[in-house]
């Protein structure tokens, strides 16, 4: 896709390897060089995980709140061997919901070369089935 005169666009893959099954590891300073290496001082950068199972959000880094988030996935999308997508001889149902709970992606926008979050937000992949190789995929656009 060609892009606009003046405009920039960089991709970038993160690849990692998730330690447990469910698990919530903090992006943001990955995202802050991906920004410096692409050059973009006004834009967007685009922040997507890159598995059925798997999520990225923004919110405050405290413990307390991941493991609050952590809990209330659990309740509203819990382990359970009943799922209908187990049928298929998955065990991972309650991962696919989680991920539509969190959502897939996040926008970031990009003012004055800086990542323009807010003073305690924080950019997070939020893993439901890991213990695995993982991906996300960085693509900024922008001036």
């Amino acid at each position: 896709m060609a892009v606009a005169e003046g405009m920039k666009s960089h991709t970038k893959y993160l690849v990692f390897d998730t330690k447990k099954r469910r698990e919530y590891i903090r992006l943001t300073d990955d995202v802050k060089d991906f920004l410096d290496e692409s050059g973009i001082k006004e834009g967007f950068i685009l922040v997507s995980a890159m598995h059925i199972t798997a999520g990225v959000y923004i919110n405050d880094w405290e413990n307390g709140l991941i493991k609050d988030i952590d809990e209330w996935l659990e309740k509203l999308a819990p382990v359970n061997p009943d799922y209908h997508h187990h049928n298929t001889g998955e065990d991972n149902g309650d991962a696919h919901l989680k991920r539509i709970l969190i959502n897939h992606q996040v926008m970031v926008p990009v003012t004055e070369g800086k990542l323009d979050l807010g003073p305690w937000e924080q950019i997070f992949y939020a893993e439901f089935d890991g213990q695995r190789k993982k991906r996300v995929i960085l693509k900024a656009i922008g001036i």
